[in-house]
Order: C-alpha cells, then structure tokens, then sequence
C-alpha cells in the first residue's frame, strides 16, 4: 500500500485535481509540497495538528515538504471560514510569530540536508510592485469566479473587504512562484481552502502551460473539525508555556466518543491494522481509545516523558490511580487569604483560569466550577485553609481544565 491510499484509508483526502497524477507523486516520492500557515499568533495550536502531522508522513514516504511562513499573507487575512475582519499586526509581530512556528515545526519536519524547506512568503509578496502584478496575474482571475467562491461567502453577508478580497490572488501567487522557483508541484491544505487552491493551480497552468496539482485534507466530523484546536474556549497550543502537556493531554482526553477513532486515524501513526481493529470498540473500551490518542498525540509533541507524566496525572482524576504530582499547579500565598479563607472566583483569576471575576461568576452560575469534587454553587463561595489538609485542593473547570491548588 502506497502513502496516498493510506491516506485514503486514514479519511484524510477530501478533494484532489488529478488523482491518477497525485497518487503516482507522492506513492513514488516525487512531489515537492506545501502548506501554508499564517502567523497570526506566538505559537501553532492543535488546529495545525493535521498538517503537520501530514508533512511527516509524506516526507516519511520520500516525498519532500516546504513549509511556508506566511509572513506576507499575515498582513492581509485569511477571509475563509471568517464572519469578521481579521486583526491587522504589525510586521513585527509576524516575523516573531515565525521564528516561533519555526522552532515548533522542526519536532515534525526533517529540514537537515535539503529534505525540507522553510520559507516565508514574505520574501516576495512585499517587494511586488501592484501594476506589475495586475498585469502578471491579473488576467487570469474572473471576478465572477472569485465571488462565488466558497471562502467569500460567509464575509459578502457583512462585507467583504478589498484588502480580503486579494487574499485568493497571494495565495494563488505564492503557489506559482515557488513553483518555477522551488520546483514545487503540489499544494495541501484544508477542504475550506479549496478556492484558494485552484486558484493557484490554474494560475501556474494557464502563465507556464505546465501540470501543478491540489490536494485537500479533509477535517474530522463537522462538530470536532470546527472546535478543533479549541477547549473551555480557549486556543490549544503546542507551546508548553501556552497550553500545557498536561492540559493537552486532557483536551484530546475529552474528545467526544463519535469522534476518538476518527482522531486516531488522522492524526497517530498507529499502524492501520491496529486502528481497524479498534473499530468495534464500545463502551468503557473508547476510554482506552482516548487515553491511546491523548498519548499519542502528547508524545509528538512534548516527548514520551511529557506524555506518561501527562497520563500520570490523569488517571488520577479518571481513575483514582496514580498521583496528582504532574498536574498543572498554582500555589497560593499566605497573604492571598482573608481571616483564613478565599474565595473560589479569586484563586481563579489569580491562577488564570478566568480572564476576570465577571467571567467566574458566569462560569460558576452555570454550573461549571467545582472543588475537590464538589460543584460550587455561588461565586461567593469560599475554600478555607484546613480545606487543604492533604496539602491540596483540585479545582475543576468545565469538563476538562484541572488544577492543582497549593499554598506556598
């Protein structure tokens, strides 16, 4: 079985161009290509996770991949998938938010010897002179064409900006240069992106009369592609620092029982036999599924230590065993409580868990909040100091942030 029907079996294929082409490319280890991340924040999130994780098998298979920084793309926005404007930064922010991508990047991607490329769009797209790129490409977009496309639609309901609007014609410029200058033949991306991609493709045909291909990846189910990357309503990061390996651990943890095999499919590198072996899995069996995902996934990105103090520290919530040891902590001071008690809003906030005490009180009037186990009912509730007799407490919030309470 060659790479492109294993990423069949995966479900990772969604849409190509030219099957037959594409399949003899990267079966054969010929296909020279890339995917595109924008630098919109200091560190990739579990968004990212499929590309990347696509890369590697695709470079595992012989194929060579060019990860590209889109330093330039960043300064105008991504309109698909989007109901609003995106935020504007500043080209400061963009080139430190790359060298962060960078340093994440290299856990999943061989860059030694040639095998990959990294490169940062903005090396062209910002010295383009605007008539000389109307009249290079120009001619070769129908406005009609554009206007339908699927990643306008949602922002022509509020309004499409023209800076947005020119996002199709980057990317699409992006694929043509780097194919006559990297010999770059193929492009992924996701199933969203699918109008950019063409774009892109038809470009290269119709300036150089020359094959260049698309291919998109798919997302999982709609409800876990569309939250993918989001928990408790915050990003998950690869960075350690953002979102820790224990945090991480707990997301995929906690993903829904329709969606555990699909993630493990898509995402590990679990040999296919054995994940087709866990398609009747039911029951009680789904817990171990997450618990081989979560510890999958933790090991690629924070290393096998990472992920066994990571399930560590899980089964002690899941399960009673284990111990707390590896747990996110906060450790408390003795000056933060008053006549020997907190409140559980204000340990909270200082531990970061709420943005501010509105949002806690929010959090807890909704049920979301509990301690040791046991739901806290007001935002007036407090914890007292013999509360942590064990030397401890354990506040819960939503169904998958815990954290360890401690007092200095």
């Amino acid at each position: 079985m060659g790479i492109y029907e294993e990423l069949q079996q995966r479900g990772l294929i969604a849409q190509v161009t030219d099957e037959e082409q594409i399949r003899e490319l990267v079966n054969n280890g010929k296909a020279t290509f890339y995917i595109g991340f924008d630098c919109t924040a200091d560190s990739l999130t579990a968004g990212h996770f499929m590309a990347l994780t696509l890369m590697k098998r695709l470079q595992m298979a012989g194929n060579r991949p060019i990860a590209l920084i889109g330093g330039g793309t960043t300064m105008i926005g991504d309109p698909s998938g989007r109901s609003d404007m995106r935020k504007m930064l500043t080209r400061e922010d963009i080139e430190h938010n790359a060298e962060c991508f960078k340093k994440q990047m290299e856990k999943f991607i061989d860059f030694s010897d040639g095998k990959a490329l990294m490169v940062n769009n903005a090396d062209w797209l910002l010295n383009l002179n605007y008539v000389e790129l109307l009249r290079e490409v120009g001619a070769c977009f129908s406005v009609n064409n554009m206007l339908r496309a699927e990643c306008y639609k949602q922002r022509m309901e509020k309004g499409l900006s023209f800076l947005e609007f020119n996002y199709m014609i980057m990317q699409s410029y992006d694929f043509y240069y780097m194919f006559k200058n990297y010999n770059c033949n193929l492009q992924f991306g996701g199933d969203d992106q699918w109008s950019n991609m063409l774009g892109g493709t038809e470009l290269i045909r119709k300036k150089l009369a020359k094959d260049a291909h698309a291919m998109t990846i798919t997302l999982l189910t709609d409800s876990q592609g569309k939250k993918m990357g989001k928990t408790a309503g915050n990003a998950v990061w690869l960075d350690p620092n953002k979102t820790s390996p224990f945090d991480f651990y707990q997301y995929w943890r906690n993903v829904a029982d329709d969606d555990v095999l699909k993630c493990i499919r898509m995402l590990t590198f679990l040999p296919i036999e054995e994940i087709d072996k866990m398609d009747s899995w039911q029951g009680s069996q789904l817990n171990k599924a997450k618990e081989i995902l979560a510890f999958e996934l933790t090991k690629l990105v924070h290393g096998e230590e990472e992920a066994n103090k990571a399930q560590e520290g899980a089964r002690a919530l899941f399960s009673g065993a284990g111990n707390t040891e590896n747990m996110p902590t906060f450790a408390l001071s003795e000056a933060d409580f008053e006549n020997g008690e907190i409140l559980v809003n204000d340990i909270m906030l200082k531990a970061g868990l709420i943005s501010s005490k509105g949002d806690g009180r929010r959090l807890i009037q909704q049920g979301g909040v509990s301690v040791d186990g046991a739901k806290v009912n007001t935002p007036f509730d407090a914890v007292k100091k013999s509360d942590f007799d064990k030397g401890y407490i354990i506040i819960k919030k939503g169904k998958k942030v815990f954290y360890k309470i401690v007092i200095q």
